[in-house]
């Protein structure tokens, strides 16, 4: 029976790459899940899909990350529309900031890397930044979305000034340490892959050169231009709205924080940002007399309408992930890779565990909730540092996300790119590979010198 909790998550992602039908994927795999819950009575395993598709909304957080995507449709729409997208690639561009594709990959990954507070801000602020950038100097999209998705949640993951922060340390409070803000930042140093990841991004910025899949997709035609071929007109139209909206993250995370930016509700702050900087986007276009009440109200429905698809996607992962959790799919995982324990090799174990576990249940965070109290009082048990196993799940979540076709992280990254959601994976993981096999060295290697 514990062997068939990894069956639908496997035909999911074995759906997904032979169809590239991604929709089809998770919804089987969640009836499969559902079924085998329901003691393979097909007819209520269907019933229960029904039931858990709407739990969903029962999470007010889910429900926010919902709306958020639909209201990033409408956002991208009136910038884009109103010619500000285009005005301000161009105004970068004419000052040099962004006149070559080394400059402008720059200004897109410094951009992610510096809004490490909460990653859909980030990947939204990179992505619609990049867009027009990448469209310009001829780069493709998939190329934007790794660029993006390796650089908010690694850099999150490193500077956890942030929700990722308090929540590792939530997770580690009640193993009796004195100081366990000095255990989450000993394990900077340890975070093999989201230092690597880094390293791989500017790499790639600075030499220009791809690999795998990444190669076709560059020489391939770009059809998603529409940002070219709106005439540029003021770039206030952009950088103020998407201002507006880190700001507004910032602050609503300090206020529901209670002046505490690590324990704000990001969910809630940045469905409350995204609302400002839409009507703000709003007023601004209709003082200048850019579009009618009316025509905004069509662009408004236009952007939710080019959302719907991701945001079914979207729907569709969370609530599989939800039903893989209930199947015990992590805990099954877990257990099975980490039943032999030599010391030295622990580190590394608890790095490919956690990126199994995430890849197959599409969560870095409930990986970690899953993994970290297994991860500590293994590490105290046979004398290794706790930060260097802390660093090991945490690096190995961020890993198995950037694998996975049912990550709601990648998913965003996507929509932030605006490009296809299969074809972000596909590119970009030859490289988290990469990085995930120097770090599984590198853990090894500091497995055998904490031994």
């Amino acid at each position: 029976m514990d062997f068939l909790t990894v069956l639908p998550p496997i035909l999911a992602i074995l759906i997904a790459v032979l169809t590239r039908n991604v929709y089809v994927a998770l919804i089987l795999g969640i009836g499969l899940s559902e079924t085998i819950l329901a003691a393979f009575n097909p007819g209520m395993g269907l019933l229960n899909t029904i039931d858990r598709l709407v739990s969903v909304f029962e999470d007010s957080g889910n429900t926010q990350i919902l709306v958020f995507c639909l209201l990033i449709g409408i956002l991208i729409c009136y910038m884009r529309d109103s010619g500000g997208v285009a005005a301000m690639a161009k105004a970068l561009i004419n000052k040099g900031v962004a006149k070559s594709s080394r400059r402008a990959e720059s200004v897109v990954a410094a951009t992610g890397t510096a809004i490490f507070v909460e990653t859909n801000v980030s990947l939204l602020s990179s992505g619609v930044l990049g867009r027009p950038l990448y469209d310009a100097h001829n780069l493709s999209r998939e190329r934007l979305a790794y660029i993006i998705d390796s650089t908010s949640a690694p850099i999150s993951v490193i500077l956890m000034l942030n929700a990722w922060g308090a929540y590792a340390d939530r997770l580690i409070q009640p193993y009796g340490f004195e100081n366990t803000t000095a255990v989450i930042i000993s394990s900077i140093p340890w975070n093999f892959y989201a230092l690597v990841t880094l390293v791989l991004v500017f790499l790639t910025i600075y030499s220009g050169k791809v690999f795998g899949p990444m190669r076709h997709a560059e020489t391939r035609q770009n059809n998603v231009i529409k940002e070219q071929e709106n005439t540029a007109t003021k770039a206030i139209y952009m950088w103020l709205p998407l201002l507006v909206m880190i700001i507004g993250a910032l602050a609503f995370m300090a206020w529901t924080g209670e002046g505490d930016i690590t324990k704000g509700s990001g969910a809630q702050s940045i469905l409350w940002s995204i609302t400002v900087a839409v009507l703000c986007a709003a007023l601004l276009l209709k003082v200048d007399k850019v579009f009618t009440s009316a025509e905004l109200q069509k662009k408004a429905f236009s952007g939710i309408n080019e959302m719907i698809p991701m945001v079914t996607v979207l729907l569709f992962a969370i609530a599989f992930g939800a039903s893989l959790r209930s199947l015990g799919t992590g805990e099954y995982v877990s257990a099975v890779a980490t039943s032999v324990l030599p010391a030295f090799a622990v580190p590394a174990i608890l790095f490919v565990t956690a990126g199994l576990t995430s890849f197959f249940t599409g969560t870095s965070w409930g990986t970690y909730g899953i993994l970290v109290p297994i991860a500590i009082p293994i590490a105290i048990a046979l004398d290794i540092p706790p930060s260097l196993a802390l660093a090991a799940v945490l690096g190995g979540g961020v890993f198995g996300d950037h694998c996975s076709p049912i990550s709601d992280t990648t998913l965003i990254a996507s929509v932030a790119a605006g490009t296809d959601h299969l074809s972000h994976v596909k590119t970009q993981l030859p490289y988290a590979l990469l990085a995930a096999l120097i770090s599984v060295v590198f853990y090894i290697i500091a497995g055998l010198a904490a031994a």
